[in-house]
């Protein structure tokens, strides 16, 4: 059973693996995205905030999938140019996947459990769902899709997040 996040291995655009524990010691929020969604332009304040909090060792990592609606149809480097192209986004952008479900990928699975509401597993109930990470790898909130990232609460999150100590990444 995973202990956090840092278990885990995504796979990149390019179809390579990450390990997650690349990113030990970073407050991250993650959040699965789509490209045709009304949600969309929040790719743009998602940037906002990367760009905002990324010198106090805060990264996003996006999550594309296409199970809300078909929105997200592109795959591979298509989804990376839409995202820069269109909204600048800098911050990482992993393989498209499935984010809900038995079908989820391993990671998302272990977020909608550690994330459970009552005794329904928290997994995304549309594009843009975003989880907070604190520096040692635990999930500590996550904000439903409607919750623009620039929302008080989750700059108040990310900043709690990052004032506190977390261990050192030995990569």
């Amino acid at each position: 059973m995973a202990k956090s996040i840092y278990d885990f291995e995504v796979k990149g655009l390019d179809g390579k693996s990450v390990k997650l524990s690349n990113y030990k010691g970073k407050v991250l929020l993650l959040v699965n995205i789509a490209s045709r969604c009304g949600l969309t332009p929040q790719l743009d304040s998602l940037e906002k905030l990367y760009q905002k909090y990324h010198e106090q060792g805060f990264e996003i990592l996006g999550f594309p999938s296409n199970q809300f609606g078909a929105q997200m149809p592109e795959g591979g480097g298509a989804i990376q140019e839409f995202c820069s192209v269109n909204f600048g986004v800098q911050f990482k952008i992993f393989e498209k996947g499935k984010v809900k479900g038995a079908e989820a990928q391993p990671l998302y699975q272990y977020l909608a459990t550690e994330t459970k509401q009552l005794l329904r597993n928290n997994y995304p109930i549309w594009n843009f769902q975003k989880y907070i990470v604190d520096r040692n790898g635990r999930v500590v909130d996550w904000f439903n899709p409607w919750k623009l990232p620039d929302n008080d609460k989750i700059t108040e999150t990310i900043e709690k997040c990052l004032k506190e100590k977390g261990v050192e990444n030995k990569n």
